[in-house]
């Protein structure tokens, strides 16, 4: 069990894990089947009937109601939710790419909202924040103690109204206070550059309705400065997921036509699908063109390296499960959140919808996503000197009710005191490090993990985790004993020995 560490999102972006292979808006009937629990709804009439006489003041009848059926949803999993209109409203935002607020990435750190980075040319951009801010009010409000979704709603609102941030900035005595509009921010999902003579670093941050698009863009523009590129890292890492035709064309760009990318399995027949890397899986509704047909040729066999970490969910999964299973790519990093189910979302009125979960992912070898995730072919920690809070963070195989992985093999035991203990101590030792710590940027010069896809490309050692280096350890030490030396083997291990 993890402890819980809140993952960097986008203010006001609502970045929901895993949006879902299919968006349905249709009319709900009741269907035709098993007859309705007549007495438990009985009971469910008693208790609204006892709420509205003997409740110590008037609760208004659509607040009952919806929290009821919000309490039904979300006591099936941690990701089938209830969408009344506001929630519904962010959701479809989040998946078109665009939200209104202040445009700054962020993370909860020490109690406090540190800016991991402002998006380019955003409000927040424009005012002067800087990455590694901690804001601690917002409107002259105290944010500590608040969770970060909390302070997120508080950070959105209407297109043209203000908002004031008091910042604590390491080396100024004074707080900063910062008045800032708020604009529709339109996030761009896909970052690349050039990262080294003949190496390139293409990052997606989530996935979007127009995220292959932009791919197709970035890449094209990279192969124009270097038309012989020799290496490319796909950065997925904290990308939560998004909408699964994104995933689709990204995986499709780097394999054969036609390759299977995922499939899903359910209680609906239309639940039980395979998709492939064809048009019709990715390509927007009354797309003309295959856009994937704009991108070079030689990105299909282009040295490819995936970047993944425990932030690295659902869809972004997909893409690193498929690459892996043909071995396109090395996968490189920590392993995967876990989320392998698929979220269906159905309209209940034109404000309002239940996200449910119908199904989930498996990939083109019929392995699992769900409560597992991906293992990368090589554990690399995310800095030199450890995998820092990386280490400390939830995966889905750590949420309450979280849906199993229906592959038969039993999950992983609760933790010892002793455990328990070591990461308590782990995450005293990371909070008294928060504040003087420089926020990671990906794409960057000290970016640890992207160097050492860029040994791995060159052929250089790879520095591998230092969980790894202690597996190893231990191995070595029991492949000692004369009488067991035999029963090591090398397919036994996590991932292929590779020694720096």
């Amino acid at each position: 069990m993890g402890i819980t560490v809140k993952s960097i999102v986008l203010i006001g972006a609502g970045l929901l894990a895993g949006i879902g292979a299919t968006v349905q808006f249709p009319a709900i009937a009741q269907k035709v089947g098993a007859p309705l629990p007549l007495d438990e709804l009985r009971q469910l009439s008693d208790v609204f009937g006892l709420i509205k006489t003997d409740y110590v003041e008037k609760v208004a009848d659509k607040k009952l109601l919806s929290e009821a059926i919000a309490g039904m949803v979300s006591s099936l999993d941690p990701h089938s939710v209830y969408l009344d209109k506001n929630a519904f409203k962010e959701m479809r935002e989040s998946v078109q790419g665009k939200f209104v607020g202040i445009g700054i990435e962020v993370s909860m750190e020490d109690g406090y909202v540190k800016v991991v980075s402002p998006i380019e040319d955003s409000p927040a951009a424009k005012a002067g924040i800087e990455a590694g801010d901690l804001i601690t009010r917002l409107d002259n409000v105290p944010l500590k103690g608040l969770q970060l979704d909390e302070v997120i709603k508080r950070m959105r609102g209407q297109p043209n109204s203000k908002l004031v941030l008091t910042v604590s900035r390491k080396g100024d005595s004074k707080p900063l206070v910062f008045p800032i509009v708020r604009e529709e921010i339109r996030v761009q999902s896909v970052k690349a550059k050039m990262v080294a003579p003949g190496y390139a670093w293409l990052r997606i941050a989530q996935f979007q309705e127009p995220t292959v698009d932009d791919m197709v863009r970035k890449i094209n523009a990279l192969y124009a400065q270097d038309p012989k590129l020799k290496g490319l890292v796909l950065d997925l890492r904290n990308d939560p997921g998004g909408v699964v035709p994104g995933a689709i064309g990204v995986s499709a760009a780097f394999l054969p036509s036609n390759s299977v990318i995922v499939s899903t399995s359910g209680q609906l027949p239309e639940s039980k699908q395979v998709f492939y890397g064809r048009r019709e899986f990715y390509a927007p509704p009354g797309a003309k063109a295959d856009p994937l047909a704009k991108l070079p040729a030689a990105l299909k066999t282009v040295p490819l390296v995936v970047l993944v970490n425990a932030g690295s969910a659902s869809a972004s999964e997909i893409v690193a499960g498929a690459l892996q299973d043909y071995k396109r790519a090395t996968v490189i990093g920590t392993q995967t959140f876990g989320k392998g189910s698929v979220q269906t979302l159905r309209q209940l009125t034109a404000d309002t919808a239940v996200k449910l979960t119908t199904a989930r992912y498996y990939t083109p070898k019929g392995r699992t996503i769900q409560a597992r995730g991906i293992v990368p072919d090589l554990l690399v920690d995310e800095t030199a000197d450890g995998d820092g809070w990386n280490s400390l963070r939830v995966r889905e195989a750590d949420l309450e009710k979280h849906l199993n992985s229906d592959d038969g093999k039993p999950e992983a035991a609760a933790p010892t005191l002793g455990a328990v203990h070591d990461q308590l101590e782990e995450e005293q030792r990371l909070i008294a490090t928060a504040k003087k710590r420089k926020p990671l940027e990906y794409g960057a010069k000290d970016d640890f993990q992207l160097q050492q896809a860029l040994n791995h490309f060159q052929g250089l050692p790879v520095q591998l985790s230092k969980a790894e280096h202690k597996a190893d350890a231990k191995a070595a030490r029991i492949s000692d004993k004369p009488e067991i030396k035999s029963d090591i083997k090398a397919e036994d291990k996590k991932i292929p020995v590779q020694k720096p």
